[in-house]
């Protein structure tokens, strides 16, 4: 069976113990039978859609992946340096644009408010930097607790790196200012 996955992606594969496989920006130009790609990708390929925002994520591909291809799974990720989500981060309001950065506040155990809401009644904004430019003026009247996460362009490949990294910017800028 060919395989075919994205460059987000591929990290997810070796970990499951896929060995052979190609990677490509553009699975549909591929010559495969199935293509593993993110979830919010379209493509004309069969396809298995998987998510990697948050480290329970990564874990659930790693198993699907291993599972759909019959293979042993190299290794898992645990919740390498992630804050508790307890009940003290409940107490946190978080307005959020974006899914990817929705899944991981709500991993974070943070409470996740809705744009309808009342402006004032949320104490951190979280955006992509890819939307600065949008919602300049509330990221200003939010000042230091208007905080931006970097996105696929501006993050590493690896999907384990990347979610330490968003983690960590939400950890630091959430918890340690309230």
């Amino acid at each position: 069976m060919k395989i075919v996955t994205t460059p987000m992606c591929q990290e997810i594969l070796r970990l499951a113990g896929v060995r052979d496989f190609t990677v490509m920006k553009d699975t549909d130009s591929a010559g495969a039978d199935v293509a593993v790609v993110l979830s919010e990708t379209n493509t004309n390929k069969k396809s298995i859609k998987i998510k990697l925002n948050t480290f329970s994520q990564i874990n659930n591909s790693i198993k699907t992946i291993s599972d759909m291809f019959g293979t042993q799974p190299v290794s898992s990720v645990g919740n390498a340096g992630v804050l508790d989500s307890s009940n003290e981060n409940r107490k946190i309001k978080v307005k959020v644009y974006s899914n990817f950065l929705k899944d991981i506040v709500e991993d974070l155990g943070f409470t996740v408010v809705h744009e309808n809401d009342d402006q004032n009644t949320y104490d951190f904004l979280v955006y992509p930097d890819y939307m600065k430019d949008e919602i300049t003026d509330e990221i200003k009247l939010n000042g230091f607790r208007a905080v931006e996460i970097p996105s696929h362009k501006n993050a590493p490949l690896n999907p384990i790196k990347r979610a330490e990294l968003r983690y960590n910017i939400l950890e630091k800028n959430l918890c340690m200012k309230l």
